[in-house]
């Protein structure tokens, strides 16, 4: 034999030997699962019980319970009062219970008790709170359609036995991503999308978008509303606001300057949306859940959290400029943030006063008033829209410095209006 039919042979016989391995792995020696697998049936909520067939992401979803502040010193886990940092909270929501209680948001598994121990929650507060807090939404949903939204909060709280766990965004059956929230799944229809039909990689941020986004409760009938139809920007869903959607004016009228108010809820989707992350299909789970390794397992961190406390995993699959620079300048950003939030809310604290000292002078011109607590109206709305969001600017910094820009600017129109209106200067 030549050189060349010796070569041949040795490659065919290394062929026929790795084939050999192979077959013998997976058909002959497969090696018997680590995990005795559970049978999850329809309305298994709790996450002990999903546990026994995920053990790595239940670990992961255990770890949420953890209250750490943030690397950069804005939100974190620890249940502290924002008005520590923001004294301004206690002015601006004046007549609303955000006054007396606005905590940090702690990790999923506390959303059943913060929201007994809030002090915002009273005895007549309805169901239609416990939308976001436990996957036993479902239940209610199924049994009573948008009925459990005007039932007793606490007959469903008495019913729901688990906080947000694994059913909130699993199918149980198929392990596939889902949707629970019916006031998401109607606000994407009127966006003309069908999440049914939605990719996984659309599903790894819409089982955060049906919670993490801006709503209102409809006048009456208490029904969960995302206030979409002109759009996701804080300009947008200001002008739907102004329609007077479904009968709805306003979250709570200003103890002092007696404007209608609308208070933002977390709009973290649409600030990811609109921003760079969003527009280049990063999904939230590429950041908040990344993927990790364990034992050469691959597998989906459970452990949500602030991406700067697994930059490897969550930034560097795409970023390369390394750790150091990649936090300067996620601090940079949130820094910028604050300085202006924090201005822009003391000035529309400032803003209630003078509008309030002006409606009491006796001889204020009505319709400079009336002009006023507009321009506070929509000020404080777009102050709001950015401090309400968990990411400190970081989901969209150009929109976010934009916004903050607008209110600084609207609530100082404010403070000359109510000037004008009294033929004074009170700030």
């Amino acid at each position: 034999m030549n050189r060349t039919q010796n070569l041949l042979i040795a490659f065919l016989t290394l062929v026929v030997l790795f084939t050999g391995i192979v077959i013998s792995r997976v058909w002959i020696f497969k090696p018997q699962s680590t995990v005795n697998l559970v049978k999850l049936s329809v309305g298994e909520y709790d996450v002990e019980t999903w546990g026994k067939n995920y053990p790595l992401e239940y670990a992961g979803y255990k770890k949420n319970l953890e209250t750490t502040p943030s690397p950069t010193g804005y939100g974190g886990s620890v249940k502290v009062q924002k008005a520590e940092m923001q004294p301004e909270l206690y002015t601006n929501f004046k007549g609303n219970a955000f006054s007396k209680d606005y905590t940090e948001d702690r990790g999923h598994p506390y959303a059943l008790e913060d929201l007994r121990e809030s002090k915002r929650i009273g005895p007549a507060a309805k169901g239609a709170c416990i939308t976001c807090k436990t996957p036993y939404i479902e239940q209610f949903y199924k049994e009573m359609g948008w009925g459990y939204a005007t039932k007793p909060l606490t007959e469903l709280m008495d019913r729901a036995k688990h906080p947000i766990s694994c059913a909130n965004c699993h199918d149980p059956e198929t392990m596939g991503l889902r949707v629970i929230n019916p006031a998401f799944i109607e606000g994407m229809q009127k966006r003309g999308i069908d999440v049914s039909k939605a990719s996984r990689e659309e599903m790894r941020s819409y089982v955060c978008a049906q919670c993490h986004s801006e709503y209102y409760f409809e006048p009456g009938t208490s029904k969960v509303i995302f206030p979409w139809d002109k759009g996701l920007t804080p300009q947008q869903m200001y002008e739907y606001y102004s329609t007077k959607p479904n009968g709805f004016t306003q979250d709570f009228i200003h103890t002092d300057s007696q404007v209608p108010v609308l208070k933002a809820q977390h709009p973290d989707y649409e600030e990811w949306q609109n921003g760079v992350h969003g527009q280049f299909g990063v999904s939230c789970a590429d950041c908040h859940m990344p993927y990790m390794r364990k034992s050469g397992q691959k597998y989906t961190s459970h452990w949500i959290t602030s991406p700067l406390k697994t930059l490897d995993e969550s930034c560097s699959p795409c970023h390369t400029q390394g750790k150091e620079l990649l936090f300067s300048q996620v601090k940079a950003f949130q820094d910028n943030v604050w300085q202006l939030q924090h201005t822009a809310g003391q000035n529309i604290a400032r803003a209630h006063g003078a509008i309030q000292k002006a409606s009491t002078s006796g001889a204020a011109n009505q319709n400079q008033l009336a002009s006023a607590r507009e321009l506070l109206r929509q000020a404080q709305w777009y102050w709001d829209y950015v401090a309400a969001a968990n990411s400190m600017g970081f989901h969209n910094p150009v929109q976010e410095l934009n916004t903050l820009g607008q209110a600084i600017d609207l609530s100082h129109q404010a403070i000359d209006a109510a000037n004008k209106a009294a033929g004074t200067n009170y700030l």
